[in-house]
């Protein structure tokens, strides 16, 4: 059991979509706030998989088209926008990856178009370290990154690394897996995974790690630190890589992969959150609770030691097709809540009318 000897109090600002902001200043179009700020601010979310031309298209109607959709909004103003491409974006090609008969194994090619939905959307780079970013071969995913590059996202993973400079301050976003490839550095080393934050973290002001992993599906909600698997394959111990990184000088530690949320912790001043769940992923997943519910994740890093300094939640629930709108019941709010305390001894405490929290973890 832990014990609450001493605590790390970190305070979290709600960012409430609906009505009028709570904030003072100005707001970005549809009401959501835009933030000034001194600190380097950056908007997350999990699994994006804008449709499919494989095996036969399922691709959304012009009104669920990501762009189209007043989501994007809330992170107007973000000095960083990431997600985890959960797929290829190229024209053809061919998968060897699921058996003839597979019940088990899915293979989705993005259309060509995607790369400007995403474009259009805000991101500023993606992730391709997961498990479907080589569904369709090494041609398929080079042509993904050089559709992204001509449009101004960086694909990041393994070998590529995306490099920015905010506010003076230089920042690498790193990518990982459970399935190594030179497009993911591995998450089941944990000794070279705080080797290679350790060295970018030499070069770079702050570094940000993305990984992929854990078990997947409504009963991966619960977060152990223990080596997880899924269908007989080894996940890693996602609990001991997310501190291991951040000892090693990683800033912030953004999970994706088991397509639910999960928990939220401040460990050694960092924000680690384990999983950001699915956030669009059309046609092909499953959207019934819990795994339907999700969120955007915004955070405030010290631009002196990276360090969080607050955060903000917008809760989101998707479609029966994988589309996400804003979830005026707060649902994520309230399996943040009972996961970070249950699974990582984290109170989040909230004001009367949920625009703000605090967090108080034990110093560990």
């Amino acid at each position: 059991m832990i014990k609450y000897n001493k605590y790390l109090q970190i305070t979290f600002v709600l960012g409430v979509f609906y009505g009028a902001v709570a904030w003072g200043g100005d707001a970005g179009p549809e009401g959501a706030p835009v933030w000034p700020s001194p600190e380097i601010v950056v908007s997350a979310v999990g699994d994006i998989m804008l449709g499919s031309t494989y095996p036969e298209e399922v691709l959304p109607t012009d009104e669920e088209r990501l762009s189209r959709l007043t989501v994007p909004e809330v992170w107007k103003g973000a000095d960083l926008v990431l997600g985890n491409l959960e797929g290829p974006i190229c024209a053809s090609g061919v998968t060897r990856k699921c058996k003839e008969g597979s019940r088990n194994c899915f293979a989705f090619r993005m259309p060509v178009t995607s790369a400007d939905e995403l474009q259009r959307s805000g991101f500023h780079a993606l992730s391709i370290s997961n498990n479907h970013s080589l569904d369709f071969g090494r041609d398929c995913l080079e042509e993904t990154i050089s559709r992204l590059r001509s449009r101004g996202i960086q694909p990041f993973g393994g070998r590529l690394v995306a490099e920015f400079e905010v506010k003076g301050k230089r920042i690498a976003v790193l990518g990982f897996s459970y399935l190594p490839s030179e497009y993911a550095y591995s998450i089941l080393d944990v000794e070279e995974a705080t080797r290679i934050v350790g060295q970018y973290k030499e070069k770079y002001d702050l570094v940000i790690v993305s990984f992929h992993g854990g078990a997947e599906g409504a009963q991966a909600q619960r977060l152990c630190d223990c080596e997880e698997t899924f269908l007989g394959e080894k996940r890693g111990n996602v609990v001991r890589f997310a501190r291991a990184v951040v000892d090693a000088g990683a800033d912030l530690v953004i999970g994706h992969g088991p397509h639910v949320l999960r928990g939220l912790e401040v460990y050694r001043g960092k924000l680690i959150a384990y999983s950001l769940g699915n956030f669009y992923t059309y046609g092909f997943f499953k959207t019934s609770y819990p795994n339907g519910i999700t969120a955007v994740l915004r955070v405030w890093l010290s631009p002196e030691d990276g360090s969080f300094v607050k955060g903000s939640i917008h809760p989101l629930r998707q479609s029966r097709r994988g589309v996400p709108d804003f979830d005026k019941d707060f649902t994520a709010i309230n399996i943040l809540k009972n996961l970070s305390k249950s699974d990582l001894g984290c109170d989040l405490e909230f004001d009367k009318n949920l625009e703000f929290f605090t967090i108080l973890c034990p110093k560990r």
